[in-house]
């Protein structure tokens, strides 16, 4: 048997300037709407899409240059919101992950617009389908009319580029047969990939072993046996530009 050793658990943070982002076809609409601050077409906007899409990203490169403060939507507080928008920037992170303090946040709408501040909302559901589920009326026909930037699916070529900067911040440089092995094989989407980046890093710091195309080869294989729907892509799919 191959020696294992125990890896530790260290947390590893992505880096989120602006440098590190990656732009592509799924996010340049709203990497653009980011960048044109304060030349918003409103006060508040939100960005929607899926885990891992990059709306944090994009939220931490317009706070670096707003200097707003991040908040989480489940933590938003009436009493704290004069505060928090001193600075006339703000965002609220994660709407619709978990209850919507529905008071807290048509306060917060009113207050933005009032003190002529900008806030920026990201969220997994767009603002209109958040609204449905509403009980305050006027706070649901708010988020229906919010202005909203939807980031896509990533391609092949910004997946790849994605899979180095995840290596990356886990002082990882891969070698290309291990992207061409690894990329067909895991779900096209980029936190599907940041799970099996952290995967392959325990498993050979376990082993005590380079990250090689082996490694990853029995990883998914196995990953593939235990359950064959777990982000592992259908045969067919054509593999993503490495670049």
């Amino acid at each position: 048997m191959a020696a294992r050793q125990l890896p530790l658990d260290l947390p590893h943070a992505d880096s989120r300037t602006r440098d590190d982002f990656l732009p592509g076809p799924a996010n340049e609409a709203a990497l653009a709407l980011i960048e044109a601050w304060p030349d918003w077409p409103a006060r508040a906007l939100a960005l929607v899409g899926p885990e891992g899409a990059g709306k944090s990203h994009l939220a931490a490169i317009f706070a670096q240059a707003s200097g707003a403060p991040i908040v989480a939507a489940a933590e938003l507080d009436a009493d704290a919101l004069p505060g928090l928008l001193a600075g006339r920037a703000l965002v609220v992170e994660d709407l619709g992950e978990g209850e919507v303090p529905e008071a807290a946040l048509f306060h917060l709408l009113n207050l933005v617009g009032e003190q002529g501040a900008h806030l920026l909302l990201t969220t997994r559901r767009p603002p209109a389908a958040l609204a449905a589920t509403l009980a305050t009326a006027d706070l649901a026909s708010r988020l229906r009319a919010l202005p909203t930037v939807t980031l896509g699916p990533p391609d092949g070529e910004l997946l790849a580029a994605v899979a180095v900067k995840l290596f990356a911040d886990r002082q990882i440089t891969p070698d290309q047969a291990l992207l061409s092995y690894m990329l067909p094989r895991v779900e096209r989407s980029i936190a599907a990939l940041r799970d099996i980046v952290g995967e392959l890093d325990r498993e050979a710091l376990a082993r005590k072993k380079p990250l090689t195309r082996a490694l990853a080869s029995e990883l998914l294989r196995a990953r593939a046996a235990d359950a064959p729907e777990a982000g592992l892509a259908p045969p067919s799919l054509a593999p993503p530009s490495i670049v």
